[in-house]
Order: C-alpha cells, then sequence, then structure tokens
C-alpha cells in the first residue's frame, strides 16, 4: 500500500542523501514521482534498455549483474538512501546487466520527462543526484578496468604456464634419465676398475670416448639418419653380446661401429660390455645436463621476459621505454596462442628507433591488447606484422593483420566501453577502451584502418627526451 503525502515527505526527510535538501524540494518530488514496489527476483530495469526513471531507493537493496564470458558477477549494488537510475545530465545508456532485486524495495521513481523541469525547480536534489551519478561512473570504471586487468591476467597465466610447461617437463624428465645413467655409468665403472685395463687399452677407451663429444653433421642429426644409426649400432651391439640399450645414447654422438670395433679389439671379452656401457653412460650424461641446461635457460628467458613485460622492478612513473623489448616480451607471453593457430609474424624495427616516454607496464598492456586482438582476428595460419619507426617527435608503431576486417558499419564505435565484435563470452569490449584511454595519459594517439583482409591499428607516442 503507498503512502500518503505526508508519509513520503516523511521518507524523503529521512532519505539519507536528500534528506536536508528544502521542503519545496521534498514536496514537487512528492508531487511528480510515483512510489513504486518490488520483490526479491524482480528485475527493476532490463540490460541494455534505457532505465526511463530516476530512483530515490526508500529501503530494500537492488544489484546490477554482468557476465563478461566468466560467470555471473555484481558490479554494482544500491539501496536504501541511495539515488540511481536515469539521473540529470546522465548518458548513461541501458545498464550492462539486469538491475535484479536482491531484498524488497520500495523507491520513488521520477519519470524522464520531469527531470528537465526538476533541475530548475530542484538545484539542491540536482546536486545531490549529479554527486550520485559521478560516483556511479567512478564505481562502474573502477570495476570495468578490475575485470579487464583479471582478463589480461588470465590470459598472461595461461599463456606463461603453457610456455613454462615444457622445459620444466624437459627438467623433471632429463633429471629423471640421469639419475639412471649415473647408476649406470657407476655399475659399469666399478666392473672396468675390477678388470685391470693397461694403459693401452685406457689409451683406446678414452679415444672412443672423446667421440661421445664429436659434433654431428647435418645429415646425421636428421630423424631417419638417427634412425638407421641406431639401428646399425643396435646390429653391432647385439652381435657383441653388449646391452643393446647402449645404442640410443651412442647414435647421438659422432661414434661408429669402426670405432667400436677398434675397441672390441683392443678390450678383452670380458670386459667390453662393461665399457661401451660406460661410454654410453658417460654420453648419456652429458647429453642430459646439455638437455636441462637448455631447459633452464628457456625458463629463465621467460622469467625475464615476464619482467621485462611487468616492469615489476620499476616504479609506476613516465621513462625511457625501449618499444622493440615491449613488443617482442608481448609476443613471448602470447607465444602458445601464436603456435596452437599457426600465426605467422613479422617485426621491422627501424635502426634508428629512440625509446618512447611512457610507463613501461601500462604501454605493454596496450601491446598486449592490440596483438591479442590481432591474432584472434586472423584465420588459422594468417599473418600478423608489427612495424615501428621514427617520425618527427613521435615513435609510430603499426600493429597489421590480415584477418576479416572491421565491418565499416561499426569501426567508428569500437573504441567504446563494452562493444566488442567477438562472439559473446570470447571478449569484454574494454579492450580497446583501456588501449585509448592509456595512450590520452601519454599524449600517445591510436587511429584503426580496416578493410577485408588489412587491419592496422597505428598507435604515436611522444619521444624520450622530446619537447612537449
Amino acid at each position: 500500500m503507498a503512502p500518503t503525502k505526508a508519509g513520503l515527505m516523511a521518507l524523503l526527510a529521512q532519505h539519507r542523501a536528500l534528506g536536508s535538501i528544502p521542503v519545496h524540494e521534498h514536496e514537487w518530488l512528492v508531487a511528480h514521482g510515483e512510489f513504486r514496489c518490488a520483490a526479491i527476483g524482480e528485475v527493476v530495469a532490463p540490460k541494455g534498455v534505457l532505465v526511463p526513471d530516476a530512483f530515490i531507493v526508500f529501503t530494500g537493496r537492488m544489484t546490477v549483474r554482468h557476465d563478461r564470458g566468466a560467470g555471473s558477477h555484481k558490479v554494482f549494488e544500491f539501496g536504501a538512501g541511495d539515488l540511481s537510475g536515469h539521473l540529470p545530465y546522465s548518458r548513461m545508456g541501458g545498464p550492462p546487466g539486469d538491475v535484479v532485486v536482491e531484498e524488497d524495495v520500495e523507491y520513488l521513481a521520477i519519470p524522464d520527462e520531469f527531470l528537465q523541469e526538476l533541475t530548475h525547480e530542484c538545484p539542491a536534489c540536482t546536486a545531490e543526484m549529479v554527486h550520485a551519478m559521478l560516483d556511479r561512473a567512478r564505481q562502474f570504471k573502477i570495476s570495468d578496468l578490475h575485470d579487464e586487468k583479471l582478463t589480461s591476467l588470465g590470459k598472461l597465466a595461461a599463456g606463461l604456464a603453457h610456455e613454462l610447461n615444457n622445459p620444466a617437463s624437459a627438467v623433471v624428465r632429463s633429471s629423471k634419465l640421469l639419475a639412471k645413467s649415473l647408476a649406470g655409468a657407476e655399475k659399469a665403472a666399478m666392473a672396468i676398475g675390477a678388470a685391470r685395463l693397461t694403459d693401452a687399452q685406457w689409451a683406446e677407451i678414452n679415444r672412443v670416448q672423446a667421440f661421445c663429444s664429436g659434433h654431428l653433421t647435418a645429415e646425421m642429426r636428421s630423424p631417419i639418419a638417427l634412425a638407421d644409426r641406431e639401428d646399425a649400432l643396435t646390429d653391432w651391439l647385439a652381435a657383441h653380446g653388449i646391452d643393446e640399450e647402449c645404442a640410443a645414447p651412442l647414435a647421438e654422438t659422432g661414434v661408429t661401429t669402426a670405432e667400436l670395433g677398434a675397441l672390441a679389439n683392443a678390450v678383452p671379452q670380458e670386459s667390453l660390455d662393461a665399457t661401451v656401457c660406460w661410454i654410453a653412460a658417460g654420453c648419456s650424461v652429458r647429453a642430459l645436463t646439455s638437455e636441462i641446461e637448455t631447459a633452464a635457460s628457456r625458463i629463465y628467458d621467460l622469467v625475464n621476459s615476464v619482467k621485462g613485460f611487468t616492469f615489476m622492478d620499476r616504479a609506476r612513473t613516465p621513462e625511457s621505454v625501449d618499444v622493440r623489448k615491449g613488443v617482442n616480451d608481448t609476443f613471448t607471453m602470447l607465444a602458445s596462442k601464436l603456435r596452437q593457430k599457426g600465426v605467422e609474424v613479422a617485426l621491422s624495427f627501424a635502426d634508428d628507433l629512440p625509446c618512447a616516454f611512457a610507463v613501461g607496464a601500462e604501454l605493454n598492456q596496450v601491446w598486449m591488447n592490440l596483438i591479442d586482438n590481432a591474432i584472434d582476428a586472423v584465420a588459422a595460419g594468417g599473418h600478423v606484422s608489427v612495424s615501428a619507426r621514427h617520425e618527427r617527435e613521435r615513435v609510430i608503431v603499426d600493429i597489421t593483420d590480415d584477418g576479416a576486417g572491421i565491418p565499416e558499419a561499426v569501426v567508428d564505435r569500437i573504441f567504446d566501453p563494452f562493444f566488442t565484435t567477438k562472439d559473446v563470452g570470447k571478449g569484454t569490449g574494454l579492450g580497446l577502451d583501456i588501449v585509448r584511454r592509456i595512450l590520452q595519459h601519454h599524449d600517445g594517439e591510436v587511429e584503426v584502418v580496416s578493410r577485408p583482409g588489412q587491419t592496422r591499428f597505428r598507435v604515436s607516442l611522444p619521444v624520450a627526451g622530446a619537447t612537449r
């Protein structure tokens, strides 16, 4: 049951935002407003539909939830004592999600047709509503940036985890094999030691062992050639009663059956198996340690790339930033996605390319968004190119892809918040808006030219040390 005029006046007098405004403005609101109630679960304003009224909430609670592909979550909430809906001077379109009642609400709705009159008749109320509008916009912006950062962080973490997995797995695998090879080498060494070989026999063993560090030619390293070498070595080992598992590590070295034959002539038959196994174990140990070093170096390089990409050891203040390094670090972060789609990358940087003046971590977020979008835009096996040059006092970076292009009807809207040309759940519609805002903060610019088969984003940044 709707309260009387006196009851509404009492509710307005107790309202947190409007309680202190003049009484005659309360009277104007009561005269032009409509008292409404809504129960739990009711949608007060549907997603994307322009809200026609201003809301003066007396009791209850309403929330705005939005799903950007990772599940619905709350982006805004308002309740007793708050102002919401279509407020004076607001350029808000429809809400980003349904406005749903969480607790039974009672509110006074001021229809949109009276808002212009409200600004003349109720200046104090208008001021409070404008403050509420600004607070709402600020909160939406914070929520948007938070969501976009989480999305970018998720992409970065997924790509990095994929990149780290291969070398980390190689370290684990090689470490286990290394332990096995060392155990085999120790067993064989004990057997050789018990044989009491002569100096001449040891010299022959050392001569054959030296072939383990020999480099194979490109032809010998081909998969077919390696398989043929392993087969030949396996046959020789079997013929001499030697463990055939020695063939695989020996095949990776320069050892041939001729050298092994010379060794068989120099070493007693009863010691030949232990001798060859000892040599093979040594070859295996050296190969595995090399693999571990290579994998660990890859992990080290990836960690350095992450540090460079995030500028985690730098203060977030403008400084001289190497655009070339930032772009390369970004491609490192996106390497797994590039391989998954088979995208070919072309980089071209002018020899005289100067540093840009920017906050490095924020500028890398620009490269991440633009390059990630370019990869999404191309088909499997497509092409993405990045070039950078120096024009007067600006650094110009072009990011181009050969995807289907941006439809001409929407190309002017791609930098608008929440606008996306990607499928549902694959884009937040905030990446390019953040790119635009970051570049504006850095006295930079971004523009796009698109046609089927070629879309180019051009970024312009001030040169470090240039007069601004």
